[in-house]
């Protein structure tokens, strides 16, 4: 799990189990969670060096053993209120994207990893599919405050952040799951901020 938002809020027990709840039962006809069934498809988004590169907390190497174990602990964390890993597929069926949400109940807050396939990107999506993602932190799930990060180099993914809104904050050491770090871009944005912009 990445670490939480540099900014600490206070949470009473109601909010933070509202939140765990709103993980717990996430699902249904807008959001597919990720399964055993979605492995071999996320192992073959993950493996083209231009969907993961950018991403520093993917299990790696890339190949269905670790891409299995991150979906099972993905779902074990969706159990205790603290994480979501969802697909979207394609008109094929097949997995065409994926977000993973990390989300710290005890301070009401979240941070949102994803990509999408190759062959989609720079399709002018990806603003809304952000904006699409930050409405469903605040207003389904729950939370006040949203935290991101970006690698330094990643253009594509600052610019989406920037356009959405988000306070950058400076830069932060964010640790991959082997231990070794990354630089990274921090922005942060709260739920009134969220309701100035876009009047929920």
């Amino acid at each position: 799990m990445s670490a939480p938002p540099m900014t600490v809020l206070q949470v009473s027990a109601e909010e933070e189990a509202a939140i765990r709840a709103a993980v717990r039962g996430a699902g249904g006809a807008e959001m597919v969670i990720a399964g055993p069934q979605h492995v071999a498809g996320l192992t073959a988004l993950l493996a083209d060096p231009k969907v993961s590169d950018p991403i520093y907390d993917l299990p790696r190497p890339i190949n269905e053993t670790n891409v299995g174990r991150w979906v099972a602990d993905s779902e074990a964390l969706r159990q205790q209120g603290e994480c979501i890993l969802s697909v979207s597929l394609d008109e094929a069926g097949e997995v065409a994207g994926y977000s993973r949400f990390t989300v710290w109940p005890d301070r009401s807050a979240a941070e949102i990893a994803g990509a999408r396939r190759a062959d989609l990107q720079n399709s002018h999506s990806g603003k809304a599919g952000v904006a699409r993602s930050i409405a469903f932190m605040f207003e389904q799930l729950g939370v006040r405050l949203i935290a991101l990060t970006a690698a330094l180099d990643n253009v594509r993914s600052a610019a989406s952040i920037d356009a959405a809104g988000f306070r950058r904050m400076g830069e932060i050491d964010s640790v991959r799951p082997d231990g070794t770090t990354r630089r990274s871009l921090y922005w942060e944005m709260t739920r009134e901020e969220w309701v100035r912009r876009h009047r929920l």
